[in-house]
């Protein structure tokens, strides 16, 4: 049943204008460089952080570039992750200014899938946000499917969490309105011997269920100079619903190569598989008696994904370095849903492949200096679909309903020109994508459909140095959303899809140092283009009619206590973001988006007291709404109504044991006082969610 696709032209436009740009970017740039031949930025006016940024393509992590980055960027390191108390990568995100988490709004309640939401973009599998692990894409299809299904299940192996809540940064794409988060695991060690650490966790909620999470690392530096490091984690057991057990396997080898002392080679490569069980959503009757309750004990989804990828860095010189890197992935997921009489099997293929290569040049004359990075990414997507059902009665499989193929080849280009002017840091720069995707329809009937968008996104960056400690900045965005694959059924000559597009304007302060740490943005998007679907289900017809304006406030404060004063040894910290997003098209123009809080904030505290940490913290959202028309009376069915927002506290205690060298013993408690709370969800398996309830976790760690 299997249909071939042919590879697609690979069109020479991109590269041109590439090459265009970088002449126009640089022209005055290579004057300046011809003016003064000085080999490093030692000898220029401004001081600009090292070029070298090590496979982190957002650049590097460390508090300078942080504190002088244009734009609202936030860098969660390991440290702050372990005393944060957070026991999930969903916890240290609602630490986050403008970031709205959702535990479980999938389309069946898994528990497994991140679902971010920034600035009052949807949340439900992130797809409004370019979320990176290690600088790469991922979601099974970053153009035709950009959702989060195989998510990290750990916090043990990330070391950094790095979000740009801007939108459309030069360097990335596609899907990129609510900016870029990128989730950076644990480095390859550079020392001799093995040294890592193994975890064991054991959760335990108030209600149904627990589950065991494992991780191990470990990782060593050859005398031939090859680093290696392998990275587990994984969970066994079940969440807070009845019939919710999940099953997870996350693998990792990471090596890295040292050619000399200014090239290295990189590689990962990775395994992902899932099984999790998905008690779906439940009627406001059968909320009512029992919130926890499976009533679709036979739904399930799977997946499982293989990815590849390796790189090249070279710092040439003190003002030139080049990357290349290269990547592929394999990935299938299948879900398996309820309906009538029959088991509805969704099973989905996916395979991407990619390479990205980038050159900065620094040019330096008198005060000015100037970094220019021009890149180049070629992505091609391949995957197929179908659908069918299976009698529950006799088990008989009928024959698919639907079957289709898709592919996508784009092409990216971008320049980018950080300068630094004394205290100004200004940083134009434009992306241009070429898309070409083609759908296949095989069943019902054949079919093919093509689509090709040009799209040019311009930004411009800029910060001021006001002291040492302040960094003031200001910048213009444009991001966009590409057409996807099963949205492309709708596309015709009287419908012709076009990305979303948006536009981002952001205003703030940093302040950074020593020991307090503080933050304000003032944000606008104007989000035009959308694309929004009429119907549901294999019946819905996509539109590109949505219109929507995001416009708020996020702030945030750190600050680490003398440690000569009586509260040595605390930390404490607070978040609040005001965000007002709204419809502007159609009869319900003026009302709130759906699933978004306009209020959110945290606050939180660390107490180090020699071998003993404390924590505490606590979250907020304010209510939400369920659809467009923002009904706040519940319908018998529990997918319409409002979802009154609600508060949980956290705690934990953290012990490393005298006398036994690596040794630490964890105890805490999530939703301290077992608020309960809950989310709706309005796609075929309609219906109210209750959030977790209370949990007690113990963990050892072993550090080796």
């Amino acid at each position: 049943m299997a249909a071939t696709l042919s590879t697609l032209p690979f069109s020479l436009r991109p590269c041109a204008l590439a090459i265009a740009l970088a002449c126009l970017g640089t022209s005055l740039a290579a004057q300046a460089q011809q003016a003064n031949t000085a080999s490093t930025a030692d000898n220029a006016g401004p001081i600009l952080e090292s070029i070298q940024v090590s496979s982190n393509l957002l650049g590097t992590s460390m508090a300078a570039s942080t504190k002088n980055f244009a734009g609202a960027r936030t860098v969660v390191q390991k440290d702050d992750i372990d005393n944060s108390g957070a026991t999930s990568l969903s916890d240290v995100m609602r630490r986050i200014p403008g970031v709205q988490i959702s535990d479980n709004s999938g389309s069946a309640g898994s528990a497994i899938s991140l679902n971010i939401g920034v600035r009052g973009l949807a949340g439900r599998y992130s797809p409004r946000s370019t979320v990176l692990l290690d600088g790469i894409p991922m979601s099974v299809a970053p153009y035709g499917q950009p959702q989060l299904s195989f998510a990290p299940v750990s916090l043990a192996n990330v070391e950094t969490v790095d979000v740009v809540r801007g939108g459309g940064a030069v360097r990335f794409g596609p899907q990129n309105v609510g900016g870029i988060i990128n989730f950076k695991t644990r480095r390859v060690p550079t020392t001799p011997g093995i040294t890592g650490d193994a975890s064991v966790r054991y959760n335990a909620y108030s209600e149904v269920g627990h589950n065991t999470q494992a991780s191990v690392f470990a990782g060593t530096q050859l005398d031939s100079g090859l680093g290696l490091a392998v990275l587990y984690s994984g969970i066994r057991g079940s969440d807070w619903r009845v019939g919710s057990d999940e099953k997870v396997n996350d693998f990792a080898l990471k090596l890295r190569y040292d050619l000399s002392p200014t090239a290295e080679v990189y590689a990962k490569l990775s395994y992902y598989d899932v099984t999790s069980r998905t008690p779906g959503g439940l009627t406001a009757a059968q909320y009512k008696a029992d919130p926890f309750q499976n009533t679709r004990p036979t739904d399930f989804w799977s997946g499982e994904r293989k990815a590849f990828d390796i790189g090249y860095l070279n710092a040439l010189s003190g003002t030139q370095e080049f990357e290349v890197r290269s990547y592929y992935y394999k990935s299938s997921r299948e879900s398996t849903l309820i309906s009538g009489k029959n088991l509805g099997h969704q099973p989905r293929n996916y395979e991407t492949t990619a390479i990205e290569p980038r050159y900065t040049q620094r040019f330096t004359t008198g005060k000015v200096s100037q970094d220019v990075t021009v890149g180049y990414r070629y992505l091609a997507e391949r995957a197929d679909e179908t659908i069918y059902n299976v009698l529950i009665a006799s088990g008989v499989q009928q024959k698919p309903t639907r079957f289709a193929n898709n592919a996508t080849d784009a092409q990216a280009v971008y320049i980018d020109d950080k300068i630094a002017i004394d205290a100004w840091r200004i940083t134009p720069g434009v992306r241009y994508e070429h898309i070409k995707t083609e759908r296949y329809n095989h069943l019902p009937v054949d079919q093919k459909i093509e689509l090709l968008n040009n799209k040019a996104l311009p930004s411009l960056n800029v910060a001021y140095l006001l002291s040492n400690n302040v960094t003031l900045f200001g910048n213009y965005n444009s991001s966009f959303g590409a057409v996807q694959n099963t949205q492309l059924n709708s596309q015709s000559s009287k419908n012709p899809l076009q990305p979303e597009l948006a536009k981002t304007a952001e205003l703030g302060a940093r302040w950074k140092s020593g020991q307090l740490a503080a933050e304000a943005t003032l944000f606008n998007i104007k989000f035009d283009n959308q694309i929004q679907s009429v119907g549901s289900g294999e019946n819905a017809v996509f539109y590109n009619v949505g219109a929507t304006h995001h416009r708020g406030l996020e702030t945030a404060i750190d600050y680490h206590f003398d440690r000569s004063g009586p509260l040595a040894g605390v930390n404490a910290y607070a978040t609040y973001t005001y965000t007002k997003a709204t419809l502007q098209d159609g009869a319900n123009a003026g009302n709130d988006v759906p699933f978004y809080s306009r209020t959110t904030d945290t606050v939180g505290a660390h107490y180090q007291l020699g071998a003993w940490g404390f924590d505490l913290s606590s979250s907020h959202q304010s209510r939400q709404f369920a659809d467009e028309a923002n009904t706040v009376a519940e319908n018998a069915a529990g997918n319409l109504g409002v979802i009154p927002g609600f508060r949980t506290w956290n705690t934990q205690v953290k012990w490393k044991v005298p006398g036994q060298a690596g040794l630490e013993l964890v105890a805490g408690v999530n939703n301290l006082a077992d608020k309960r709370y809950f989310t709706r969800t309005s796609d075929g398996n309609l219906g109210k969610l209750v959030g977790a309830p209370r949990m007690v976790y113990l963990q050892g760690r072993l550090a080796f």
